[in-house]
């Protein structure tokens, strides 16, 4: 019996918290709270600026979380078969080049995987329509020499597969750079954050929950309904032991609020979202500035092919 008496004592110490609170932030939304102590104005401040940066790092999030999917520039309206996506563009140039017959050529460009499906980005699907419209210029050629626009496709083909490899390497860099970084601040930081708040607001409610009962305050009511007074102590005085109480409930609530504000100064002040924005430029940047290179070593040998095409056509 004795134990049982325990136990229930113990569920009422830790229900009873609980429930004034509960009390209480009901009371003041139905507006029956005659006090409700106000939080500094710097701490409301902090507030409002931790739910920006909350803001930020969802909003930022939602988009750039598209590098996470390889196919994110993957056309929509292209179908590639097995064969397609079976070799890189590098390795069929390669058979091509070896290849004494159009069977064998065609056979070069159908041939087994050699290890996983090749990538799903925009620039591999321009690569490999390339190189199959280089082979079918080729095939049509046969005999008759060089065809110049097949040649500049399939070195085109070569040079949209490295500039896809860069933007892999640029989606991985960003993954583990940036995107690890930003949800690690949403879903840690800043959720400890949401915490400390969490408890300032139980603390406060607590605290709000105690006066009001040390002073024999309304008591709660439903809304239509008439508010009676709590038979309790004197407005004009508090006892020794309810103005303990209150003490007790006001240190809680200040130690909270400083330990809230310690957490939320934390989160606001780290550069780690900056450091992981720069990680993001970088990435970008170097993947733009390896596409350029590829493009401008490119691009003046598609050029001196169009100009070697035009003078053979003015001689014939």
């Amino acid at each position: 019996m004795d134990k049982f008496q325990a136990f229930g004592k113990n569920i009422s110490a830790s229900f009873t918290p609980f429930a004034a609170r509960t009390q209480q932030y009901v009371k003041e939304q139905l507006g029956q709270a005659d006090d409700k102590t106000q939080l500094p104005p710097d701490y409301i401040e902090l507030e409002k600026r931790v739910d920006a940066l909350k803001q930020v790092h969802t909003k930022m999030l939602q988009v750039t979380s598209q590098y996470t999917h390889e196919a994110y520039d993957y056309p929509t309206n292209i179908r590639e078969s097995f064969n397609d996506l079976g070799r890189t563009v590098s390795e069929k140039v390669h058979l091509l080049s070896s290849a004494t017959s159009p069977a064998e050529a065609q056979a070069a460009l159908a041939a087994p995987p050699a290890a996983k499906p090749q990538p799903k980005t925009f620039s591999h699907a321009i690569a490999r329509a390339a190189l199959n419209s280089s082979h079918i210029l080729s095939a049509d050629h046969a005999g008759a020499g060089d065809d110049p626009l097949a040649t500049a496709l399939e070195k085109f083909a070569v040079a949209s597969e490295k500039v896809g490899e860069a933007r892999l390497a640029q989606d991985a860099q960003i993954q583990s750079r940036f995107l690890a970084g930003w949800s690690t601040t949403l879903n840690t930081n800043l959720m400890f954050a949401q915490r400390a708040r969490k408890a300032v607001e139980n603390a406060r409610l607590s605290l709000d929950a105690t006066k009001a009962k040390a002073k024999g305050g309304p008591a709660f009511s439903l809304p239509g309904q008439q508010a009676g007074r709590k038979d309790g102590l004197d407005e004009e005085g508090l006892s020794e032991e309810a103005r303990a109480m209150v003490e007790q409930a006001e240190d809680e609530f200040v130690g909270q609020t400083e330990e809230a504000v310690g957490v939320m100064k934390n989160v606001l002040d780290t550069p780690e979202p900056l450091r992981n924005l720069a990680d993001l430029i970088a990435a970008q940047l170097e993947y733009h500035k390896k596409a350029y290179d590829i493009l401008s070593e490119l691009a003046p040998v598609v050029d001196q092919l169009q100009v070697e095409q035009e003078v053979r056509r003015h001689e014939s």
